[in-house]
């Protein structure tokens, strides 16, 4: 598919809700006793997959006319024995939480995936688990598929994270729901805190405790009981990632995206654009089931390069790839540092979007950890392709906003992929008028 230059974006728009919230709202509604309900859920693949394997470990999991989902959850600790692989598709979120979640239940498991997720390593969650008890048996490379056995009862863990990752902690605080004591992560940088903020409420017992240095130590006790709850899944920040960058790159451009949670450990993009020079306002700030959520007002901006906090990474470390179109249009130099991350992501994000900004005409260095970009100065890229995606989602989004500030168009090698977190990206743009 191809991406061209486009006349000014306007209108309100919403995207589709919080990939984070909406897996553990599934995966934590589960393990409840009774009925939840879950309004807003992303009905992406990546969440969908999810839910199907609940499903076939006992939850039953049902969505109404309205679009609400209806989950009775089987307890902490009741989990069936999965008579099935299970298919995780393209989601990186979903098998690793899931592992967690799995660790401390006395069953089997194979989890299983794309041909993108099965190139992903696992090492990083299957070595705390093992710790705790569970034994993994993996491809080469710690690399789906992957057969893992659960223990129970498991061995609580003290862990500290040796690199910033919110699905690592993610996953030792699911197993630590069903081990008996306390299960303790230290965090010396603070990542995304939907999974604490969600299992105090459901009724977990807890505590945070933030040093003066910043690091966050989280401290759960086991074996807890979680009650259902009525969770609103606000609007997803990385999806609003694409049409915020698209609306402060085309000129004469203004468009508000309604219901965007707003949490300060995924809300770096925005500060980010603000220190480039773009008009990013929020409006009816206000605070849905525990979460910051408003709306974003963005209007065409001239961008500055800039040169971030690598500290910032965690908090938008998925926005990265359409930070870099950002920075391609803006004026001046930007160097972004400290995002190892992006290697091990669906595809190597700082590989392939190096690749693709070259393809396109932005002068481009890639480092080990990051990449160093010479802005156009605010004129419009040359545009080509078709990019190589590499099956990655937030590529092929990040790659079709480029087009619409480029000479010739860009082209998208496979559009497919952005079914897992954002079906309705084409269309969103189609209701802004930046295609036809």
């Amino acid at each position: 598919m191809t991406f061209a230059a486009a006349r000014p974006l306007s209108g309100s728009v919403g995207v589709p809700g919080d990939k984070s919230i909406s897996h553990r709202s599934l995966m934590l509604s589960a393990l409840a006793v009774g009925t939840s309900r879950v309004e807003g859920l992303l009905e992406g693949e990546d969440v969908l997959a999810t839910a199907a394997a609940m499903r076939s470990m006992g939850a039953r999991i049902e969505r109404d006319a309205e679009g609400v989902w209806h989950v009775d959850g089987v307890g902490v600790g009741s989990l069936l024995q999965p008579e099935t692989a299970l298919d995780m598709g393209n989601s990186g979120t979903s098998t690793r939480l899931l592992m967690g979640l799995l660790a401390s239940h006395d069953l089997t498991a194979t989890f299983t995936g794309d041909a993108s997720l099965s190139k992903r390593p696992m090492a990083r969650v299957t070595e705390p688990l093992s710790r705790m008890g569970a034994t993994f048996t993996s491809s080469p490379g710690d690399r789906l598929p992957l057969t893992m056995r659960g223990a129970s009862p498991a061995i609580p863990l003290e862990y500290r994270l040796p690199v910033a990752s919110a699905q690592v902690k993610s996953a030792i605080l699911l197993a630590g729901l069903n081990t008996p004591g306390i299960t303790r992560v230290v965090e010396p940088v603070p990542t995304r805190d939907h999974s604490e903020r969600m299992l105090r409420g459901f009724g977990a017992e807890l505590d945070v405790e933030v040093e003066a240095n910043g690091t966050r130590i989280i401290t759960l006790v086991g074996e807890a009981e979680l009650k259902p709850q009525n969770i609103v899944v606000p609007g997803d920040p990385s999806s609003a990632a694409f049409p915020m960058v698209a609306a402060l790159l085309v000129p004469g451009s203004q468009v508000t995206i309604g219901n965007i949670g707003l949490n300060a450990t995924r809300a770096g993009l925005v500060d980010l654009l603000r220190e480039m020079g773009g008009s990013v306002e929020i409006a009816n700030p206000r605070e849905v089931g525990g979460e910051p959520v408003g709306d974003l007002v963005v209007t065409a901006s001239v961008l500055k390069g800039v040169e971030p906090d690598p500290a910032r990474a965690p908090s938008m470390i998925d926005e990265y790839p359409v930070a870099f179109v950002a920075a391609a249009l803006a004026q001046g130099r930007s160097i972004f540092r400290g995002l190892e991350e992006l290697r091990v992501k669906e595809s190597d994000r700082i590989a392939t979007m190096a690749e693709g900004l070259r393809a396109i005409g932005v002068a481009v260095e890639e480092l080990e950890d990051g990449i160093i970009i010479e802005g156009s100065g605010g004129a419009p890229l040359m545009g080509g392709g078709p990019i190589s995606t590499r099956l990655d989602h937030r590529i092929a989004m990040s790659f079709a906003v480029a087009g619409l500030a480029s000479k010739n168009g860009v082209t998208i090698d496979d559009m497919r992929p952005v079914a897992t977190s954002f079906p309705g990206f084409t269309a969103l743009l189609r209701n802004l008028g930046a295609i036809e």
